[in-house]
């Protein structure tokens, strides 16, 4: 599945709908939506997003699922019965992170709480060190488990998986997305290779 320049600019602005289970034990929480996660209504959905290889990777899902065209209804069952969920910072999409500003990352931080305080889940990741920073005036905040909770969910903070950020691997992002996993109870899979 392909799209045009012109079929992706017409989904500025667009948000999807969270993949949320009915009691979640974990929520990814990415930055905005791509124009062609807003396209294909899946998070993470570019074909170089590396966000479903690391899940993978550590053993989080059992397997990369064909993200690019969009999830099946197959994939998405397997992330809601294992207590996945995934949600934005700022539900507008756009090409780029750095088309937001600051406001919206506050007011979309804002809002994140309030959804969480709904959700109960047991651990929340966001995932983009910069966002967090910005979204919850973090300035000094570093990667990994926060000092702070989010109403009342453990929180962390892992990698962008975007292949915009060259300089994490699939392996490093594998290791910082089965920490919080593994906080939520959510036991990983072992991969042949081990």
């Amino acid at each position: 599945m392909g799209f045009t320049r012109a079929q992706l600019e017409s989904y500025r602005g667009m948000s999807v709908d969270d993949l949320m289970p009915e009691h979640p034990k974990l929520v990814f929480v990415g930055i905005n939506p791509g124009l062609w996660t807003a396209a294909t209504n899946t998070h993470f959905a570019h074909p170089g997003n590396r966000f479903y290889p690391a899940l993978a990777a550590a053993g989080v899902i059992p397997r990369v699922p064909d993200f690019a065209a969009g999830l099946s209804d197959a994939d998405r069952r397997i992330f809601l019965d294992t207590g996945i969920g995934i949600s934005n910072l700022v539900h507008r999409a756009t090409a780029r992170a750095d088309e937001l500003d600051r406001q919206e990352l506050r007011d979309g931080a804002a809002r994140l709480a309030d959804d969480v305080a709904r959700w109960h889940p047991r651990v929340v990741a966001v995932v983009g060190l910069t966002a967090y920073r910005q979204g919850f005036d973090r300035p000094k905040a570093r990667a990994g488990r926060q000092d702070e909770a989010l109403a009342g969910a453990e929180l962390w903070v892992v990698p962008n998986p975007s292949g915009l950020n060259a300089h994490s691997t699939v392996a490093d992002l594998a290791r910082a997305y089965a920490e919080p996993a593994l906080a939520a109870g959510i036991p990983l899979a072992r991969r042949d290779s081990e």
